[in-house]
């Protein structure tokens, strides 16, 4: 098919199209919009449904339906949106329903304003919405792996009948790179072997809730659920490591922040400054085997848009072996290769002090 050029909104609708998307529920929100407005004009064209809903909260309760028939079902939203759209992913979790939700992050708390931010780590690992659940994460870092990363959520959705979310930031949502949109093959997974098709001749009715008033029958669903969760973890790692063979400082980062990280370190590198990069490819589960093989490492950098909030993840990756610290910027505002690699070279004479 070759290359085209797209905008990564574009990529994600497209993607999810290739991947079998029968569904999207969605709600306009910037800087995601493009993205509903894609799959308002192409879903329909592909024998495909696309609802716009009265709000993030009914888009994610038409997701839950839609999802319980067994049928591949997508939304989209930003920051204040996937908030909205909590206490339903905690649903579809407890239901065990496959979906994919996209997240663009946007600059917080609250309203914030439109730029790009990378402050929503939390809210997609930890997840805003009750109960004990866990939704495998990705992070692309650019738009060829955006749409290797759509198709593969909506797999490891239909594998453990979970949701599962692409996080991305503004940028990457709005800027423009060559793409060539591949179909990926999975297995086929046999949805009707737990789906809801409204058939009074089935041997067996299927129920799909996710409430259990009985506190042992909860017990032993969470046990379930956790057993899942486990496998997820031991299963699903992704990360890129990048020249950290001799690295003694070593830089983590997702997604845009990665994008500026690897040209600093290249920046470096050719100026006999010993650094790598570890790039979380899965936020949730997060790549802790990518750091069990660090043999210079002294310190650890965590770059992200946002307060810190990777650093936790970090922290134990490292298991206290080393420094970690955090650096970038927030509201919206993006750090430099300059600033970052200023930053880099304090932290090693850092390192060489305390050697």
């Amino acid at each position: 098919m070759g290359k085209e050029l797209m905008k990564g909104s574009e990529v994600v609708g497209a993607s999810a199209i290739l991947a079998g998307c029968n569904y999207f529920f969605g709600y306009p929100i910037t800087p995601q919009n493009e993205i509903p407005e894609f799959m308002a004009r192409e879903l329909p064209l592909n024998n495909g449904v696309f609802v716009q809903a009265e709000s993030e909260t009914a888009a994610i309760n038409m997701v839950y339906g839609a999802a319980s028939s067994g049928r591949r079902v997508m939304t989209s939203s930003s920051s204040p949106g996937i908030a909205l759209k909590q206490e339903g992913i905690s649903y579809c979790a407890g239901a065990q329903l496959p979906c994919v939700i996209v997240s663009v992050s946007r600059a917080g708390p609250g309203l914030g304003g439109i730029l790009t931010s990378q402050a929503d780590y939390n809210q997609a690992t930890r997840g805003g919405g009750n109960g004990d659940y866990n939704v495998p994460v990705y992070a692309p870092a650019d738009l060829q792996e955006l749409s290797e990363l759509v198709q593969h959520a909506f797999y490891v959705a239909d594998k453990y009948r979970n949701p599962v979310m692409v996080l991305i930031d503004g940028t990457l949502a709005q800027m423009m790179e060559p793409v060539e949109l591949i179909k990926i093959t999975y297995p086929e997974i046999d949805h009707m072997q737990w789906s809801v098709t409204g058939r009074k001749d089935r041997k067996n009715n299927h129920i799909i809730s996710s409430i259990y008033l009985v506190a042992d029958e909860l017990e032993q669903h969470n046990h379930w659920l956790s057993k899942k969760y486990e496998q997820i973890v031991n299963l699903e790692e992704k990360a890129e490591i990048y020249q950290c063979e001799d690295a003694e400082i070593v830089v983590v980062a997702y997604g845009t922040s990665s994008r500026i990280a690897r040209t600093s370190i290249d920046n470096l590198r050719e100026k006999g400054v010993r650094v790598g990069m570890i790039r979380p490819i899965s936020l949730w589960p997060f790549p802790f085997s990518a750091f069990e093989n660090l043999p210079c490492c002294k310190y650890c950098l965590s770059v992200e848009l946002s307060m810190g909030q990777m650093v936790s993840d970090v922290i134990l990756a490292s298991k206290f072996k080393y420094p970690v610290t955090h650096f970038g910027r927030v509201g919206g505002n993006m750090f430099t290769n300059s600033e970052l690699e200023s930053e880099i070279l304090t932290r090693m004479s850092e390192v060489a002090t305390n050697d």
